[in-house]
């Protein structure tokens, strides 16, 4: 059958990866190693519901210091990587939409390499492209190349991905957004921007492009450990 999508690219942190917990246990030493604010716990719901430079803002962390942090976030992520789980159901989406013959990409601020040994050798093959080690606000530009050197056009893209920055990079790109209810921006946040489409499971990512086969259904627990990063 044919599909909406020729292309769908995934974020990885908090919408492959559950990498909240780990995030979580690491963020306050950074804040005390780069001298930012740290976060309290009562204050992470509220957090959930800012875009990334709202956060920025909160936590008084200047434009000067957020590649020396992101690098050390990436050093960090790289130690700690094994910790780092893939959401329930989303292998079996994967696979899904690798049979049907969608294409698959990953844009992430995270490192190609961290992405691959989360995902494993089998998972990580399944991803055709690759656009890793964006920015905090540099994701639209990987995003753009990536479509291109995909050989799709950006309103055959689906990219899907967990918080404002990856809706507002779609946007400025031309491709259709899917946010996922399970990562780190509340849910009733992103749906507020009005993306193309709203996944409350895994498995709804497959009704989005119009697959056949159906893994079965898992979903993980939304908003029990989402959370905000600035990674």
């Amino acid at each position: 059958m044919a599909h909406p999508y020729r292309l769908v690219v995934f974020d990885f942190d908090g919408t492959l990866a559950d990498s909240y917990p780990w995030f979580a246990s690491v963020i306050n030493d950074v804040a005390d190693r780069y001298r930012f604010r740290r976060i309290a716990a009562h204050e992470s719901e509220s957090l959930r519901a800012m875009d990334a430079r709202g956060i920025v803002r909160h936590l008084g962390i200047p434009a000067w210091k957020l590649p020396f942090i992101t690098r050390h976030m990436h050093r960090l992520a790289r130690r700690d990587i094994g910790a780092i789980p893939v959401f329930p159901g989303m292998r079996a989406v994967l696979a899904t939409l690798e049979t049907e013959g969608v294409r698959l990409g990953i844009a992430s601020s995270n490192l190609e390499a961290n992405v691959r040994q989360a995902l494993g050798p089998s998972d990580a093959a399944r991803f055709g492209h690759y656009a890793c080690g964006a920015s905090l606000f540099g994701k639209a530009r990987r995003l753009r190349a990536m479509i291109r050197d995909a050989g799709a056009a950006p309103r055959e893209t689906l990219y899907v991905g967990d918080e404002i920055r990856d809706h507002l990079a779609a946007c400025d790109v031309g491709c259709a957004f899917g946010a996922v209810a399970w990562g780190y921006t509340r849910a009733e946040a992103l749906a507020s921007r009005e993306p193309a489409h709203l996944f409350l499971s895994p498995a709804a990512i497959l009704d989005a492009a119009g697959t056949v086969v159906r893994p079965p259904q898992q979903a993980p627990k939304i908003g029990g450990d989402g959370g905000v990063g600035v990674a």
